[in-house]
């Protein structure tokens, strides 16, 4: 007779610490607000001006959502005279989003 015998492999569970931290950026895309202004930025930096009018949305509206996305690091600013220029923080947000369509559209 023979037995199940089933190999138990080392868990590489993050500590908790790390944990909340990734629990708190999936938070940020749980609001479909956020996902259209990240959608807005994800070819080409835009103003909340821009942004606002995109979305049709007011610019006090949309400045609110861009603070909470760079209190997240998911988007970054560039003043330019009195404008401020907003885009993706770097490619690993881009490739969150890329991903996660392609995941829906399976």
């Amino acid at each position: 007779m023979k037995e199940n015998t089933v190999q138990k492999r080392p868990c590489c569970m993050p500590d908790e610490n790390e944990m909340f931290d990734l629990a708190e950026l999936f938070k940020v895309f749980g609001d479909s607000t956020r996902i259209r202004i990240l959608f807005a930025l994800f070819d080409s930096e835009r103003s909340v001006g821009e942004i606002a009018e995109l979305l049709n949305m007011t610019q006090s509206a949309v400045s609110h959502q861009l603070k909470i996305l760079r209190q997240s690091k998911l988007v970054e600013a560039k003043r330019d005279g009195k404008q401020i220029f907003y885009s993706l923080a770097d490619e690993h947000v881009h490739t969150i989003i890329r991903v996660g369509r392609e995941h829906i559209e399976e």
